[in-house]
Order: C-alpha cells, then structure tokens, then sequence
C-alpha cells in the first residue's frame, strides 16, 4: 500500500508531533489512537487489515500521535493541567493536522471523517461534533463518551466541552444545524470483555434526540475489547457504507 510518514515540531503543543498517510486516494479519516502513538493503528494489524480499502481508492488513512499521556492518562500532574493539554491537543488537530491533510488531498475543502477505537474513539467522536464544520462524521469503536469516566471526579468548563454526554444535550444553533445535516455517525462496540456497549447505546440515544442521524451496532458477547473486534468493526463499516 502506499504509506509515507511526515511530523514536525507542533506551534501548539511544543513538541514534535508524528503521523502516517495510507492509500493514494478517496476520502480522509483521521484515526485517533487509544494511547500515544500514531503506528498503534500499523503494528496491531489494523491497516493492514483494510488495505483492500486503501488499495481501492475509497479511503485514505492518517494516524495521529496524542498527548494522553500528558493529559488524562498522567496522574502526576493537577487536573486543570491535564485539561488544559487536552485543549491544546484539539488545537493542535484543527490547526495543524486539518490544514496538512488538506494539503495532502489538494483540496481547501478536503473531506475527512474521524475514527479511533476506546479512548481515541472519544477523541474522534468529541473532534466531530465539536467542529462539524472540519469533519464529515465519526467511526466510534468501543468508547465511553463521557469525559468524566476519565478525570478521577475533576470537573471544569473544559471537562465540559471535551464531554459529548455532557454538552450534547445543550448544543443548540449552527453546529447543531450543521450535525444534523451529516449522513455518516457510526457507534460500534462488543459486548464482550472490557467493552461498555451501554456508552455506545446512551450516546447513540442521546444524538437521536438531538435529531442527529447516528448508528449504533452493538455486536455480540464473542466480541470484546481488543484489535480483532477493532478491526473486524473497521472493515464491516468501510466495506457497508464508503
């Protein structure tokens, strides 16, 4: 497949930051990892996994790098930090990363879906709904998608707004419109070990009420949290709907 890395030295979050292009052409979608790394996504399997895809032309993929580790996963330094660096973060993704792809794709107006699995899929989730005006739709595989699972009982404004259980229900005006406009909002997730399909099912509900077109596709209990239901979610939904 075609695969080429780039990075550089993030204005946003003061340090290097990596990613990787798969595939030559189609749509974008931005995958999110679960921890740290933008190669979690390679060396579990799943691009290769969906390489039929790439090599096809209906989907090219980017990989990101993540601050988790600085942030929600760092128990070392105080709350408001951790918020703070998961601000920077979202900066750092729409100012940065959604001008390369553009680039990438040469296009100003490029088309990019978000997609990650547990901890990435809230970040790909939280990405798409906050800022529909950048992203398409999301791939959500096996996430909780209420922040405050993460924060150990700190709350602020920031919390908030990184909390799609949180400020869905009171999201109203142009980025409401611009959601319920989108066609493409998927929510999967096992019933196996590890997996929380009730998160999916809540989240799914909670976008219905919001009148915001949503799929939710809860598997079986022979699915739990791991990269072989990651990756068969992955290719079921790129194989049904792009």
């Amino acid at each position: 497949m075609d695969r080429f890395t780039d990075g550089w030295e993030s204005m946003v979050l003061g340090k290097r930051m990596d990613l990787v292009v798969y595939g030559h052409y189609g749509p974008a979608l931005l995958l999110f990892p679960p921890g740290d790394d933008h190669l979690e996504y390679e060396r579990s399997g799943l691009i290769e996994s969906i390489d039929p895809f790439l090599a096809a032309g209906r989907i090219k993929v980017i990989t990101v790098s993540s601050v988790n580790s600085e942030s929600w996963f760092n128990q070392d330094v105080p709350p408001r930090q951790r918020s703070i660096r998961h601000q920077q973060y979202n900066r750092y993704i729409s100012e940065e990363v959604v001008p390369f792809i553009a680039r990438n794709m040469r296009s100003s107006h490029p088309t990019i879906f978000t997609g990650g699995v547990a901890f990435g899929a809230l970040h790909a989730v939280n990405t798409f709904l906050r800022r529909p005006d950048l992203f398409q739709g999301t791939i959500g595989l096996s996430g909780i998608y209420d922040l405050k699972a993460y924060t150990n009982g700190y709350y602020d404004d920031d919390v908030y707004f990184n909390s799609p259980m949180d400020y869905l229900p009171n999201l109203t005006g142009p980025v409401l419109n611009s959601l319920r406009q989108k066609e493409k909002v998927y929510l999967l997730s096992g019933k196996g070990a590890g997996e929380d399909p009730n998160a999916s099912w809540a989240l799914g509900e909670l976008m219905g009420r919001k009148e915001i077109k949503n799929w939710v596709d809860l598997w079986g209990e022979e699915y739990g949290h791991d990269w072989n239901t990651w990756k068969a979610m992955l290719a079921t939904v790129l194989g049904k709907y792009f």
